[in-house]
């Protein structure tokens, strides 16, 4: 026992037991937890085995049905579900809409007081529910019928309501739940995200949806930073600083410096480029008249160039990683130059 003496009770004694002492036989919590979580990943990697190997059978066969309904989709999918289902419902609509295409999530319950208005002729529901018998799914099930709107259901059970309703049934493959109770839903919803996923990945082969597609639905985050082409970043038209053969350097100058992308382009008669002078040319022929001499005796021939196309992050990786880094790229076609980029551009635009 350890005793505890109270302020202002000098001879009272309050007795506390001692804090219990670990049983050494027993599994460090940390064991325990580990054991348990890896557990359930165990599980649920053995639900999306399961659920790749069904693509052999009539899965495969209502996955491809169901990318047939949706590639003729003139409007958007509208995807739903409640609880669990509900949230990967909305991952669903989330990375359909972000890979090309148009889709949307609708709450149910939502769906029952009036965003029933949302779900349109030309659109396609896509119904999330493990039991098939999600209640709150009645009423849009319903809408779909009534308006003749495609219904593709993905579900854990055959028979069930939902199932029996679909034009398309995506079935899972039985698979136990990682909780050691088998009631909250962890391997299923994640078997549905997984789906879902394929089916986005699926559609965007189709669809022929390229980097350019993509940075234009992300161009805000670094994905889409990832696929800025250099063309959108470049100086065009009266933004080059340009000069013809034989101009004279004290005319060159006045461009370079109204430009103020610290160099110049040099071109022959036919507007190919054929050189380029730089803040560091001018510093090494400072000696003698400059002013006086023409750009043909100043500038560097044959500069480094890029195509418009080209990634942006190609260009800073082609300016700084060069054996002489440089700030200023130009940019060709046919030999013309049709901008200009500069390694400030592409820092400010976020590539690196």
């Amino acid at each position: 026992m350890t005793t505890h003496r109270h302020p202002g009770e000098a001879a009272a004694l309050v007795t506390k037991p001692d804090a219990p002492k670990p049983d050494a036989a027993s599994p460090r919590p940390a064991a325990r937890d580990l054991e348990a979580a890896g557990r359930a990943l165990g599980i649920e990697s053995d639900g999306i085995q399961a659920l790749r190997a069904a693509l052999s059978g009539p899965l495969g066969e209502a996955l491809v049905a169901a990318l047939d309904v949706l590639a003729a989709a003139t409007g958007r999918v509208v995807v739903t579900g409640m609880g669990k289902s509900g949230h990967v419902a909305r991952k669903i609509a989330s990375t359909l809409a972000s890979t090309g295409t148009p889709a949307l999530f609708v709450h149910p319950g939502e769906a029952s007081h009036g965003d029933l208005g949302m779900v349109a002729e030309g659109d396609v529901v896509m119904a999330l529910s493990n039991s098939g018998e999600t209640a709150e799914l009645s009423d849009i099930v319903a809408y779909t019928k009534l308006r003749r709107i495609p219904l593709i259901a993905m579900t854990g059970k055959v028979p069930s309501a939902l199932a029996d309703a679909a034009d398309v049934a995506l079935v899972l493959p039985a698979m136990p739940e990682a909780c050691p109770m088998g009631l909250a839903p962890t391997t299923s919803t994640t078997a549905m995200m997984a789906l879902g996923d394929a089916l986005a990945v699926a559609m965007l082969e189709r669809k022929g949806f390229s980097p350019d597609h993509f940075h234009v639905l992300h161009p805000g985050g670094r994905l889409g930073r990832q696929f800025l082409r250099v063309r959108d970043l470049m100086h065009t038209a009266d933004a080059m600083p340009l000069a013809a053969l034989g101009t004279k350097m004290a005319d060159a100058i006045l461009v370079m410096t109204e430009k103020r992308l610290g160099c110049l382009g040099v071109v022959d008669g036919a507007g190919a480029l054929v050189g380029i002078i730089t803040d560091g040319d001018l510093r090494r022929h400072m000696a003698g008249d400059l002013l006086g001499q023409s750009v043909d005796r100043i500038m560097t021939p044959r500069p480094k160039t890029i195509r418009r196309a080209a990634l942006a992050a190609e260009a800073v990786g082609f300016m700084t990683r060069s054996q002489h880094p440089f700030t200023v790229l130009w940019v060709v076609e046919d030999g013309r130059p049709v901008g200009i980029l500069h390694l400030h551009d592409c820092l400010r635009a976020g590539v690196a």
